[in-house]
């Protein structure tokens, strides 16, 4: 399901009369869908949540309700909407990103969570374990911190004589204080000088950028809902400032990024899904294992390279899983 469907789908259920909806919401299980960010940035990942549990006979409407929410990258908006589901008694809660998780636990410890996506679910103590997570929680890990040190090789493939990194980080989660510790690891492994640049809040990421004037000749993005949320602004402040970007995901490329490296998010809320169908059909979610991504993409941004300048290898070329022109 594309995002303008999606966007259709959501509207249709907001403009049903509230009698209605909420007659209909008492005789069916509800999802509490707890969106980290917003309709733009994590709508098609939304919809492909929707589309499998159609597949495993998950009717919006007429054999399930969703309430849908948009914490919009912000903590304190995800504590509001948890504690909203706790009152609402909803059935699941289903939600990604460390700190929105963290919120809806701190929210219940009895209303079963599902996250589509968590950075180290484990290391950041979300679950117990992958294979026995205890508790109300489990889901889809990203293994970000896994991935720093092959990140930055591909970066060195395409940037030529790079030697000073920037790592741009929303410092108030969790899992991207513990990513941006193993890119710096990596990244004074091979030799590169590190400029770490914190942000806590939308408003601090054109600051960062104006501190980082001349000083990098590249920049590594930590995933989280905040930097996902102001994805474009960010790609379009590192093309100002003529720093290539490394990123998680595809969607960032797609939004002008020069590349990246990392599970396709699509298929982990898609996964998700069937977590939702196993706990609607009796499982208990502590029983349930945390499962990893099944394949890591390689993306990378031709028109970006070309407006930064830079001459792909062909044999990268070749290995990239997408080339976007």
């Amino acid at each position: 399901m594309r995002r303008r469907e999606f966007i259709t789908l959501v509207s249709g259920a907001a403009a049903w009369p509230l009698a209605a909806r909420a007659q209909q919401s008492a005789k069916l299980p509800t999802i509490g869908f707890l969106v980290a960010g917003t309709p733009s940035s994590h709508g098609q990942w939304v919809a492909a949540f929707v589309q499998r549990l159609r597949e495993l006979g998950w009717i919006e409407g007429r054999t399930i309700a969703i309430e849908y929410r948009w914490a919009e990258g912000r903590s304190s908006r995800a504590a509001e909407i948890a504690a909203e589901f706790v009152r609402r008694n909803v059935d699941v809660i289903v939600t990604s990103a460390t700190a929105v998780i963290v919120a809806a636990m701190q929210a219940t410890s009895v209303i079963p969570i599902v996250f589509a996506a968590a950075g180290d679910p484990v290391g950041t103590g979300l679950v117990a374990s992958l294979a026995r997570p205890g508790g109300n929680v489990t889901g889809l890990s990203i293994q970000q911190t896994d991935l720093a040190a092959k990140r930055l090789e591909l970066l060195r493939e395409v940037v030529p004589g790079l030697r000073r990194l920037a790592i741009l980080a929303n410092v108030g989660g969790p899992a991207v204080v513990l990513d941006m510790r193993e890119v710096e690891a990596a990244a004074r492994t091979l030799g590169l000088e590190v400029i770490a640049s914190e942000v806590r809040r939308g408003e601090d990421i054109v600051p960062a950028f104006e501190a980082l004037n001349g000083r990098a000749d590249a920049l590594y993005v930590c995933i989280d809902p905040l930097m996902n949320t102001h994805r474009v602004r960010i790609n379009t402040l590192a093309l100002a400032a003529r720093l290539p970007t490394m990123h998680n995901f595809r969607e960032a490329v797609e939004a002008g990024g020069l590349m990246s490296y990392g599970p396709s998010n699509a298929d982990l809320f898609r996964r998700a899904a069937d977590y939702v169908d196993k706990i609607l059909r009796g499982a208990k979610p502590g029983d349930i294992p945390v499962e990893q991504p099944r394949k890591f993409d390689l993306v990378i941004n031709l028109t970006t390279a070309k407006a930064l300048r830079l001459t792909i290898p062909e044999s990268f070329l070749l290995r990239a899983d997408e080339v976007i022109e």
